[in-house]
């Protein structure tokens, strides 16, 4: 009995047993891999896996998966650009206000957009969100005029690159800005799915669609919600990303959306929709990252890096039907 149990435990942790083992194993091979310094800059890299996850974990909840986000972080980072630049800002505070604005609501357009093909027309997900990947893209090139935006104040750089806290050890700050605003955007996305009455009906429509219709939920808003959502954070990770770089480039968040969709299903959300947990993901994001770093301080060749992310996407779906079919 207790071995079934022991046996349960990892299986039902096996993101954090993997992230574990990934650790003592980049830690032996590398010294400077658990230094302060790079623990930091550890956590800094998976912020805008971070926030995408947070957005796809209610989507791919839904049984569903958004491919476009890579695509729309590039449309909020350049428009997030081009305010600043056409407003004429130098505030750094009205200037993050500015950046973060322009992710909510060039996110929430783009999501409702997208919600409302899928939920009212009945688009396939996969197919909508693939076609709209490549038309975002291209509409990110028109709009920053295929280059880009750069020329931006200083203040346009804190909210991705600034630090807080300076020490004899950090000279420059200790604590990433961005590290802090992920946290908040983690946080709120966690709460409303687990803690209101719409995290409640985003799991009853992910769990079965015709049962939460005849219970009175209108699963066609939920679904645009989702999307919303899901385009919200994808919004908020461009402008972050634009602002990590002090420019807005169209070729933003090219790749990001696997690594994103890796996160949140070895996270524990399921492919086939009806659970999943935004805290999970994070557990992902840090599996990602960790690989990425450690892979980088050994120098080993970032096309090996994007074989073992691969591999990690196939486990976790292999696990993710294993796991459905058992439960079946």
């Amino acid at each position: 009995m207790e071995k079934k149990n022991v046996k349960k435990l990892l299986t039902d942790n096996i993101v954090v047993v993997v992230l574990v083992i990934l650790v003592v194993a980049f830690s032996i091979g590398n010294s400077t891999f658990l230094k302060p310094a790079n623990i930091i800059n550890l956590f800094g890299q998976m912020c805008l896996n971070a926030i995408l996850a947070s957005g796809l974990t209610y989507v791919i909840i839904l049984g569903g998966i958004d491919i476009s986000v890579g695509s729309a972080m590039a449309i909020t980072g350049i428009l997030a650009a081009q305010a600043v630049l056409a407003l004429g800002v130098t505030s750094t505070p009205v200037i993050i206000l500015i950046q973060v604005a322009v992710g909510l609501i060039g996110g929430a357009a783009i999501g409702l957009f997208i919600g409302w093909l899928i939920a009212y027309r009945h688009l396939v997900p996969m197919i909508c969100t693939l076609s709209l990947m490549q038309a975002f893209r291209g509409l990110a090139y028109i709009i920053s005029g295929g280059g880009p935006v750069y020329g931006l104040p200083n203040g346009f750089a804190v909210l991705g690159a600034g630090r807080l806290i300076q020490t004899e050890s950090f000279k420059t700050g200790m604590i990433p800005c961005i590290v802090i605003f992920t946290v908040i955007v983690v946080a709120v996305f966690h709460i409303l799915l687990t803690k209101t009455v719409f995290g409640r009906h985003v799991f009853a429509v992910g769990s079965n669609i015709n049962v939460a219709h005849m219970s009175g939920i209108n699963t066609k808003m939920v679904t645009l919600q989702c999307h919303m959502i899901s385009s919200i954070c994808a919004g908020l990770a461009g402008v972050v990303a634009a602002s990590k770089v002090n420019n807005g480039h169209p070729a933003t968040g090219d790749g990001y959306e696997m690594f994103a969709i890796a996160a949140t299903v070895l996270g524990g959300t399921s492919l086939a929709g009806g659970s999943g947990s935004v805290a999970r993901a994070m557990f992902g994001c840090a599996v990602i990252a960790v690989i990425n770093n450690g892979m980088t301080l050994m120098e080993i060749s970032a096309y090996w890096q994007k074989v073992v992310i691969g591999a990690i996407i196939i486990l976790a779906v292999v696990l993710d039907m294993s796991q459905k079919h058992k439960d079946d």
